[in-house]
Parts: structure tokens; C-alpha cells; sequence
């Protein structure tokens, strides 16, 4: 079983992410935090199901409603680690905030 650990970029992806979505509804924010701890725990004991990209980092797409969430993480399989380096929302690819 992995290890899942947060970087504070992917923390602060988390809080800039729930702080766009409780403008509008606190409970829908909550939600999202939910699904997405819930599938980055997938990691623990699937730590390659992500897409792989460039630099052996891996991207986890995460569904929610009509669109959803990619968390981008990296494998360490000799310390049986999975580093969660940020969470963007689909619609945000391509830009870095």
C-alpha cells in the first residue's frame, strides 16, 4: 500500500478550488473535497491507474458533474509513495492558477 502525501501547492490548489465553488454554494464545495480525497485514496492501493505524462508524472481525472477534477502526482515506487503535486479543475488546463 502508498503513501499519499499533499504538496503545499496541491494544498493550496485545494483551498483556491473550494474557495471558487463555496461562492456559490458551500455544500457543493464540500462535495467536491469529498470526491476528490476519495479518489486520490484510490492511490493508496492503485498508485499507477493515473494517465501518464511527460517526466514520469502521472495525471488522476477525477469525475464531477459534467466535468471534473485532474490531480497531477508522481509514483516514488522505492519509497511506495504517491506525491500529489496539484489538483486543477478540467476546465483550467493549460493555465497556472
Amino acid at each position: 500500500m502508498a503513501r499519499v502525501v499533499y504538496t503545499r501547492r496541491a494544498l493550496d490548489d485545494l483551498e483556491a478550488r473550494f474557495r471558487f465553488l463555496a461562492k456559490e454554494s458551500e455544500a457543493a464545495a464540500l462535495n467536491a473535497l469529498r470526491v476528490i480525497q476519495s479518489a486520490v485514496v484510490t492511490l493508496e492501493d492503485h498508485p499507477l491507474i493515473g494517465r501518464l505524462v511527460e517526466g514520469g508524472l502521472r495525471e488522476l481525472v477525477i469525475s464531477f458533474g459534467h466535468t471534473g477534477y485532474i490531480a497531477l502526482y508522481r509514483f516514488v515506487p522505492t519509497r511506495s509513495l504517491v506525491r500529489i503535486l496539484g489538483v486543477r479543475h478540467q476546465r483550467e488546463l493549460g493555465r497556472d492558477s
